[in-house]
């Protein structure tokens, strides 16, 4: 069982460091909008704590996950071009 999710995840691993750099950027990006539902919606005073606990596991379940989705889509490489293309454009 252990060796099926080790080859579940370097499946899933292999297919989104096949996505573009493009696709990884706007991946990344989306995890800002859950990370403030995550937090804005506990400012909701008609939830119960139990639908408000709920609903932040769940908004920040997502917003971790198109996180590290990212970062993972970019990979070492998408990290190098991103340094290219603004680190040193400051330098200049």
């Amino acid at each position: 069982m252990r060796t099926f999710f080790k080859n579940l995840i370097s499946i899933i691993k292999t297919k989104l460091q096949a996505l573009s750099f493009r696709t990884g950027v706007i991946v990344l990006l989306l995890c800002i909008p859950f990370y403030i539902l995550s937090f804005a919606q506990m400012g909701l005073s008609f939830l119960s704590p139990s639908t408000k606990t709920v609903l932040w596991v769940i908004f920040f379940g997502l917003a971790k996950t198109f996180q590290y989705s990212g970062i993972t889509i970019l990979g070492v490489e998408g990290v190098k071009r991103f340094k290219q293309k603004f680190w040193f454009s400051r330098k200049k």
